[in-house]
Order: structure tokens, then C-alpha cells, then sequence
């Protein structure tokens, strides 16, 4: 793995997709209709380093992006990259709204309830539809699930690292 302090993972390259050279890409972002557009500039990340590679085509089909990279004209050019994540430079990322965030800025965040006592640390987001759930590694006990809503979460620190909610009863149970 390359490092990826300032590339921000929005998808992996799960199999090729016909003789061509498309690609089917699992995406992982809420814009991935800007991320996989014609023009759109991404990295693929190697045991190496990071292939930058510019979108010629791409097209939605069963859930998955199908997508045809700039200068690649048959499978034997791009099957070696089966398996590999594809990253945006952190410049390129959208600006988001009150709010909102991206997975990276909440995963290791410290989770304190309103009196400051400490619950955990927020492992994974799980997307449920109606709202993200968050979910709180706890020393001792089993993982915490926090439903992003604004009942629960009062105050997102993204720079501290620390989200503050109200525990309310039989949340932490």
C-alpha cells in the first residue's frame, strides 16, 4: 500500500467488463457521478505507487460503474489492476454542507456523551437509508451503535476528533 495521506479512496476495481478494457468499479462516494465522469482525473493505487489514470467513459449498470480509462484499448492493458483501489487527490473532493462528512473525518473520532464521560471510538459507518449509523469500538463491551440523527449526535469536532451525543436511554444498552 502507497501512502495515501491526501488521496481519498471512492471505489476498487472488482473485474474487468468485456475485451475493451472496462472496468467494473465498486464505488464507495456520494459523488460518484462526478468521480467516475468523462474528463475526471483518479488514481489506482499499486503495491508501487499510484497510476493516474483520466476517465474516457463511464456508464451505471447493476449497481457498478463501468468505466473506460483514457488510452487503455483491450483488457490485457488494464486486467492487472483487478482488485485495486481507486483514489481522488484530496484537493478534488466536493465541499460539503453543515453538517455532512466524509467517512474519514468521523472514523477515529472520540465519543463522549453530554457529560463528558467517554463511550469509545467511532470504527465504521454503516449506511442504512434513512440515516448513517456510526459505530462505537467500547472498551470491554460490545460496539455501540450511534444513529446519525440530531437527537443523538449534539456536536461533531472534526479537527479535535471528538463527537459529543446524548445518550438516551437504552442507546448504550
Amino acid at each position: 500500500m502507497t501512502n495515501t495521506e491526501n488521496y481519498f479512496k471512492v471505489g476498487t476495481i472488482v473485474n474487468t467488463h468485456g475485451i475493451r478494457g472496462e472496468v467494473k468499479i465498486m464505488s464507495i462516494t456520494d459523488f460518484a457521478a462526478d468521480r467516475f465522469k468523462k474528463g475526471a482525473a483518479l488514481q489506482i493505487d499499486t503495491k508501487q505507487g499510484f497510476v493516474p489514470v483520466k476517465v474516457q467513459a463511464s456508464r451505471l449498470h447493476k449497481n457498478m460503474w463501468l468505466v473506460l480509462f483514457e488510452g487503455v484499448t483491450n483488457i490485457n492493458e488494464i486486467e492487472k489492476y483487478k482488485t485495486h483501489d481507486i483514489y481522488v487527490i484530496g484537493g478534488a473532493r466536493e465541499e460539503l454542507g453543515d453538517d455532512e462528512y466524509y467517512y474519514n473525518e468521523i472514523i477515529g473520532c472520540r465519543v463522549v456523551d453530554l457529560d463528558g464521560n467517554d463511550i469509545g471510538v467511532i470504527s465504521e459507518i454503516m449506511e442504512t437509508g434513512a440515516n448513517d449509523v456510526w459505530v462505537v469500538a467500547r472498551d470491554g463491551q460490545s460496539d455501540a451503535l450511534i444513529p446519525m440523527i440530531d437527537d443523538v449526535v449534539k456536536h461533531v469536532d472534526v479537527a479535535g476528533k471528538l463527537v459529543t451525543i446524548d445518550a438516551l436511554e437504552g442507546l448504550l444498552d
